[in-house]
């Protein structure tokens, strides 16, 4: 059972120093959320603890809260109580935090141990526990706010000193909440702050230290430098090209060499998922993955060995959303990106992604609206995306102005023999490079084996 504070019963042990004059200038209850500091310590405590993910007190942290934030004093104690033994590289739970109370005289003033419980009882998620931080980080900031008004007005309503003293203590108090706003961006760097660093990421670059993650074929990796962080890859194609296959192919590719990937399909199945991969690592027949008996002895060996040798150790998650919402996509990739890291979401495809419509909104504005909300999320979590794109009968990409204008790299897939069985070409794909923000546009010619379910560089044919 949780333990709420209402607003007006703040005064436990160790909160009365507060009324002697620690916060001037109130004349009201001030802003505060004793809900959320409670929350702040119970997620600390719960995410510092043995056998729990420690991504959630980091992301507390990284808040830049700190003990002086909070309303309560007895929260202040508990918090530094608690960076003391995180400090110390102990783990955090009710018994060490107790402990260091103990040692600093303050385990009875918040309350002993229950109070610690009791926090922890609090908490919703420990998910949520930086949320929470900005909570209560936002009422520390109006607090500042409304004592930095007060000594102003205090001294303004005194007549002491002359017209540039009231200035600058106008201009102190002013600069001192500016400074002090929860998230407020510093000065943008100079030219000259740069220069190193681009001197060091360039020696990186000739060096070949600096690849993006592999899309499975050498060439394409060359001339678009691999898949960056921050980035969209758009691949284009008709329906029935494999399209689909090429994504999966390259969410593979990048998986195997540890890239931490999410796979989002709105159109196949998890089962159509593991069959296409299965198939192409394999090399099985795909109508023998999907036939009853087209599985032979050698077939269900190499399965079996697909377990422990591939399945088994790839980074790589498969979503199927409920629905078919950015929202749902943006979140699951979030949870991927607090659970171990996310360097590559692909999404099969655009133009199934719904987004809140009215009346007054375009299909076209509505897959911009997607497009524009990949390229942030690519960006927010610094990890690559790679969105698959339907091409219309006669070549065309929907909506393609805004899904070109977010994408760094655009490759529409072509088969010569998708309309001609009797092409010379037959078997052969172009990957044709429409735009390229790291270098030429250029075609990459490579083999289709759509019977394993996958595309392979031409010289391995």
């Amino acid at each position: 059972m949780s333990t709420s504070i209402p607003a007006q019963h703040y005064d436990a042990p160790g909160d009365r120093e507060r009324d002697r004059g620690q916060v001037v200038g109130f004349t009201r209850v001030p802003p505060q959320d004793l809900n959320a500091e409670q929350s702040v310590i119970g997620s600390l405590i719960l995410s510092g603890s043995p056998g729990t993910s420690h991504q959630f007190f980091a992301e507390i942290l990284d808040t830049g809260l700190v003990a002086e934030e909070y309303y309560r004093p007895v929260h202040q104690a508990i918090h530094r109580a608690i960076c003391e033994v995180h400090a110390a590289d102990e783990p955090v739970d009710p018994v060490t935090v107790a402990d260091a109370l103990t040692r600093s005289g303050e385990l009875t003033r918040v309350g002993g141990r229950s109070y610690l419980h009791a926090c922890v009882q609090a908490v919703p998620t420990p998910a949520n526990g930086s949320h929470y931080a900005e909570i209560v980080r936002a009422k520390a900031y109006r607090r500042s706010v409304i004592e930095s008004a007060q000594r102003i007005l205090e001294f303004a309503y005194s007549e002491a000193g002359d017209e540039d003293e009231v200035r600058d203590l106008v201009e102190q108090q002013l600069t001192e909440i500016i400074a002090g706003t929860p998230g407020l961006h510093q000065a943008p760097p100079t030219v000259g702050d740069l220069y190193l660093p681009f001197v060091a990421d360039l020696e990186a670059i000739q060096d070949g230290r600096k690849l993006g993650l592999t899309y499975g074929f050498p060439d394409l990796d060359a001339i678009t430098s691999g898949m960056q962080p921050g980035n969209v890859t758009v691949v284009a194609a008709q329906s029935g090209v494999g399209k689909s296959t090429l994504a999966l192919n390259a969410a593979v590719a990048a998986a195997k060499t540890g890239a931490k990937t999410m796979f989002s399909s709105l159109e196949m199945s998890d089962t159509e998922l593991m069959q296409k991969i299965a198939a192409a690592e394999g090399k099985i027949a795909l109508h023998h993955l999907t036939h009853q008996g087209g599985l032979t002895a050698e077939g269900w060996d190499t399965v079996r060995q697909l377990g422990p040798e591939l399945f088994n150790t790839l980074p790589l998650r498969v979503y199927q959303p409920d629905g078919a919402s950015l929202g749902d996509i943006a979140s699951a990739a979030r949870a991927c990106a607090r659970a171990d890291g996310l360097d590559l979401l692909v999404v099969d495809y655009l133009q199934l992604v719904e987004v809140e419509q009215s009346r007054h909104i375009t299909r076209e504005q509505a897959v911009a609206s997607v497009s524009r909300g990949l390229k942030n999320l690519s960006v927010q979590l610094g990890c690559h995306v790679i969105a698959l794109s339907q091409l219309n009968d006669d070549g065309l990409m929907r909506e393609s102005r805004a899904i070109k204008n977010d994408a760094s790299v655009v490759i529409k897939v072509e088969r010569p023999d998708a309309d001609d069985k009797e092409s010379a070409r037959a078997g052969e794909v172009d990957l044709i490079i429409e735009k390229n923000r790291f270098g030429p546009t250029a075609c990459v010619t490579v083999a289709a084996q759509l019977h394993y379910s996958r595309f392979v560089d031409m010289a391995h044919t």
